[in-house]
């Protein structure tokens, strides 16, 4: 446990010594807000819309979940752009060792292959927590001048860290195979947006297929939990999925320690 700490701490520093942390953290904040103002906007309008015309009916304007309708379409905002930060924050992870070379000193050092991916995945992990602590600051406004259902919303960040931790888990994988952190985070991209676009693809496949695509769609998955519906078929998804990429790493770095 101790290695593994150590890898976890090295992975945040490397993190925070180079421009990138501070380049996703503020694209991300900034974007956060941008969106959470956008969509607050929207759904003030709507309900402003719906008050008067309910008044000019002659009747009382229909009850509005404003909080949560916010909070849903911001959080579901947030799944969207995570797609593009994930990548970033995994594109370095093993292909920057390998372009600097330290990545032979990494698989000789009296740690074990396991402990290496383990850290280096949890020391992504913590970043990506730090992005999802960071969307509570519009979250704020939700609980300061409302008072929105906390059901659903908790049930929303834990689809989201469940879907983080799936994508970050295939970033490592990725990240594996190339030495350039560029190529790193297009292939990583690319890889997401196909597990992304099969949800579009199971709408126009017949039913066999289509419930096959549906159930592989990272989309489809993370609805539920938008709508505060937690289901085990979900979670185990996301863990399944993050497990088959933790092993597909464990077997490409050992394949580089054979090669070394």
């Amino acid at each position: 446990m101790r290695n593994i700490l150590a890898i976890v701490e090295r992975e945040l520093r490397t993190y925070f010594i180079s421009p990138v942390a501070y380049v996703v953290l503020t694209i991300f904040v900034f974007l956060s807000g941008l969106f959470f103002q956008t969509i607050l906007s929207q759904v003030m309008q709507y309900a402003m819309m719906q008050a008067m015309q309910g008044a000019q009916m002659g009747r009382g304007g229909m009850a509005i979940d404003m909080p949560g309708i916010i909070s849903r379409q911001f959080l579901q905002t947030m799944s969207v752009i995570l797609l593009f930060m994930i990548p970033m924050i995994t594109m370095a992870l093993f292909s920057e060792e390998k372009r600097r070379g330290t990545i032979e000193l990494l698989l000789t050092a009296p740690i074990t292959d396991f402990q290496v991916i383990i850290g280096k995945f949890l020391g992504a992990v913590a970043f990506f927590v730090i992005l999802l602590v960071t969307t509570w600051i519009p979250m704020a406004v939700l609980y300061i001048y409302g008072h929105p259902a906390s059901g659903p919303i908790f049930s929303a960040y834990l689809g989201l860290f469940l879907y983080g931790l799936a994508l970050l888990a295939l970033g490592l994988f990725i990240s594996t195979l190339t030495e350039n952190q560029i190529v790193s985070a297009v292939i990583s991209f690319g890889a997401i947006m196909v597990l992304w676009l099969v949800d579009v693809v199971a709408q126009r496949a017949e039913a066999g297929t289509k419930d096959v695509l549906t159930y592989l769609s990272i989309l489809s998955h993370l609805d539920d939990f938008m709508k505060g519906v937690l289901s085990t078929s979900h979670i185990i998804f996301y863990l399944s999925l993050m497990g088959f990429a933790l092993f597909l790493t464990y077997r490409s770095i050992d394949s580089l320690r054979w090669r070394g």
